[in-house]
């Protein structure tokens, strides 16, 4: 399996020292069939006076990290190396159940999708719904890999990748109507219309590793993108900002029925607005594989 090593550091700076409330940290990857977590170290400056790993209610790996001391400075570094085995581009034959739109989820599987099926936002006028349908055959029934296809490239060509500081995932319909957002807006969008389907989707937080692909966008700070439940496929990966399908170079670390639910590093501090200078992140995520045979002069 392909290595790789993930460097993710955040740094808090603030004109006084404050003090720190409780912080989370979402950043140790998901293990699975087609990634391994070999090796993962949180180092955190000042140390906390007490760092707890739990499970939450998606099982994703959460540090819960408590303070009793004032700092000008707040580092969460993290160091992590994983093995990395991304599966093929999935393809559905004429004989599974989810070949062609619509289809029906299994009776025993329906209740625990229902989360994933049901829309969280509004959609007033039917703008989301009627975009949606767009990705749809005149006539029935489309193949459903076109529709997951047409909307994961279609969000990639007709929308304008835009960073934004501001905290938080803007409203689909906001994505929709300026026509541009951020990886995370790009990944709702995408859920709320699949959603309105009937199809189950949800948020995955992670990495991107862009190895020497400069066309790769997201991936100056943790990437998100989409998770699809099909019958007999399981959860498949489409990234809309890059026009990905499958895990290719996508690096799970928590999966969530909505983006506030895999915030990658938030807490608070105690101390005037004022005092807060900046936050500054950096990530980096290598092949070990590729490094090594640099270092050999292959």
């Amino acid at each position: 399996m392909p290595r790789l090593k993930i460097h993710h550091k955040t740094e808090y700076r603030y004109a006084r020292p404050v003090a720190f409330g409780e912080h989370r940290v979402m950043l140790r990857p998901r293990d699975g069939h087609d990634l391994r977590v070999l090796d993962c170290k949180l180092d955190i400056v000042p140390e906390p006076m007490r760092l707890r790993w739990i499970h939450d209610v998606f099982g994703n790996s959460v540090a819960i990290a408590t303070f009793d001391e004032r700092a000008p400075r707040l580092t969460f570094t993290s160091e992590m190396t994983v093995e990395h085995n991304p599966e093929d581009e999935f393809a559905l034959t004429a004989d599974d159940p989810a070949y062609f739109y619509p289809f029906l989820y299994d009776n025993n599987e329906f209740p625990d999708l229902l989360q994933f099926v049901t829309p969280n936002y509004s959609d007033p006028n039917g703008e989301l719904s009627a975009w949606a349908c767009n990705f749809l055959d005149e006539d029935a029934p489309t193949p459903t890999f076109r529709i997951l296809s047409g909307m994961t490239h279609g969000i990639r060509d007709s929308l304008t990748y835009r960073g934004r500081h501001e905290r938080g995932t803007q409203h689909p319909l906001d994505t929709l109507q300026t026509r541009s957002g951020t990886c995370r807006d790009y990944a709702l969008l995408m859920i709320e219309a699949l959603r309105r389907l009937g199809i189950a989707a949800r948020f995955v937080s992670g990495y991107l590793f862009t190895g020497e692909d400069a066309g790769h966008l997201g991936g100056g700070s943790t990437h998100a993108w989409v998770q699809v439940y099909l019958p007999d496929a399981g959860w498949i990966e489409f990234d809309p900002t890059n026009g990905i399908t499958g895990s290719r170079d996508l690096i799970r670390v928590a999966v969530a029925r909505d983006p506030v639910q895999a915030i990658p590093l938030h807490g608070t501090y105690l101390g005037p607005a004022e005092a807060f200078i900046d936050m500054k992140v950096t990530i980096n995520v290598i092949s070990l594989d590729r490094e090594q045979e640099m270092e050999a002069g292959v």
